[in-house]
C-alpha cells in the first residue's frame, strides 16, 4: 500500500510540474500580425548595448542586471534592443552549434523583458568575420539563425527578430540583398507569423537604405541608423579615427540644423512610403564627450521627427558611452530621459 501510495503521489506530482510548465511557457505567434501595429507597440525603446554584442559580456563594461529593465520600463520606455554577438559563441566547425550557456542567457534576458511588459528585439551584432568574408560565412550565418529561430518559436508576438546588425565592408548591398531573403527563408521555416527587423547596408544609413531590395514578405519592419552630423555625434569616439578634434562640436537647434535633420527623415519617409512598410529608428545617439545640452537637443529633434512620422525607435544605449543611466552612481541623464520619454 505505501508503494503504491508513492507511485501516485509521484504521478500526481509529476502531472502538477507539466501542467504549471505548460501554463508557462509560451504558444508562439499563431496568427498573422500588422507589421505597422507591431511598430506602433514598440513605440519608444532604448538598446542594451555593450553588454551581449561585446566579445563576452562585461568586457565592454556592462553586465545586464535585472534592475535594467525595470528601470527602462518604469522610466516610461516600451521596449528594448537587445544586440548580441552570436558568432563569437559558436563551435568552430558546421554545424556551428552555439553555447547553451550563452543561449541560456539569452533566454534570460528576453524573459526580463517580457516580465517586464517590454517588446525585445533580439539581433545579430558584431558578427566581423561575415563583413570581411560573406561567402566563407554565409553557412554559419544561416545555421545561427536556424538555431535562434527553432530556439524561440514559441516566444509570443512581443519578440521580434532583427537578421543582422549594420552590414558594411565587403557584405555590399548587393550581397547583403541576396543573403537576406535566404537568412528570412530560414525564419519563416519555424517563426511564419513572427514580425521581423531588416536593415540595409552600408552601415545601415540612408544611403544603404536607398540600396536595399525588400524581400517578398507582407511582416517586415525596417530599420534606419541615424548618426548626423557625425562629428557632432562621434566627437572623441576612441574608435573613430581623427574624432579628437571635433570634440567642442555642438549642437544647437539653429533652423539650418533641424531643417538637415528634418530633409534626411523625409527621405526615409518616402523611401517608407512609396513600399508600404513601417519604419524603426534603431540607433540613434550622440557620445558622452559632447555636451550635455547639444545631445538633449538632438535627441529631442530625432524623436519628434520619427513619432512626427509613426517611427518606432531605439536610442544607442542605456548605460556605456552613449548612454542615458549610470550604472555605477544609479544616476539618469534627466535631460536626455526627458527628451527621450517627454518629447512629442
Amino acid at each position: 500500500m505505501t508503494r503504491f501510495f508513492i507511485l501516485f503521489l509521484s504521478s500526481v506530482l509529476l502531472f502538477t510540474a507539466c501542467k504549471d510548465s505548460a501554463s508557462n511557457t509560451n504558444t508562439g505567434v499563431s496568427e498573422p500580425l500588422d507589421p505597422f501595429e507591431q511598430n506602433a507597440a514598440l513605440s519608444r525603446g532604448i538598446n542594451l548595448g555593450n553588454a551581449l554584442e561585446a566579445p563576452n559580456e562585461g568586457e565592454w563594461g556592462v553586465t545586464l542586471e535585472p534592475q535594467f529593465f525595470e528601470l527602462i520600463k518604469a522610466a516610461g520606455f516600451s521596449s528594448v534592443r537587445i544586440p548580441i554577438r552570436w558568432s563569437a559563441h559558436t563551435t568552430a566547425d558546421a554545424p556551428f552549434t552555439i553555447d547553451e550557456t550563452f543561449f541560456a542567457r539569452v533566454d534570460w534576458a528576453i524573459e526580463q523583458a517580457l516580465d517586464n511588459d517590454l517588446m525585445v528585439i533580439i539581433n545579430i551584432h558584431h558578427y566581423e568575420e561575415i563583413f570581411e568574408q560573406p561567402v566563407q560565412e554565409r553557412d554559419k550565418f544561416l545555421s545561427i539563425w536556424t538555431q535562434i529561430s527553432n530556439r524561440y518559436k514559441d516566444q509570443p508576438k512581443e519578440v521580434l527578430f532583427e537578421i543582422l546588425n549594420e552590414p558594411h565592408g565587403e557584405l555590399t548591398a548587393e550581397l547583403w540583398n541576396q543573403l537576406l531573403p535566404a537568412a528570412l527563408d530560414i525564419i519563416r521555416e519555424t517563426n511564419p507569423n513572427r514580425t521581423v527587423v531588416i536593415g540595409a547596408a552600408e552601415w545601415g544609413g540612408i544611403p544603404g537604405l536607398l540600396k536595399l531590395e525588400i524581400p517578398s514578405d507582407s511582416n517586415l519592419i525596417v530599420t534606419v541608423h541615424y548618426y548626423e552630423p557625425f562629428q557632432f555625434t562621434h566627437q572623441g569616439a576612441e574608435w573613430v579615427d581623427g574624432s579628437d578634434p571635433w570634440v567642442g562640436t555642438t549642437w544647437d537647434g539653429t533652423a539650418q540644423e533641424v531643417q538637415a535633420v528634418e530633409n534626411h527623415f523625409q527621405q526615409i519617409v518616402d523611401w517608407g512610403q512609396d513600399r508600404g512598410v513601417p519604419i524603426n529608428i534603431g540607433e540613434f545617439g550622440a557620445y558622452s564627450k559632447a555636451d550635455s545640452p547639444s545631445r538633449a537637443r538632438w535627441t529631442e529633434a530625432i524623436v519628434h521627427f520619427a513619432l512626427e512620422n509613426n517611427m518606432s525607435y531605439h536610442y544607442w544605449e542605456f548605460a556605456s558611452g552613449f548612454g542615458i543611466y549610470n550604472a555605477n552612481t544609479g544616476a539618469w541623464d534627466m535631460e536626455l530621459l526627458n527628451a527621450l520619454v517627454n518629447t512629442e
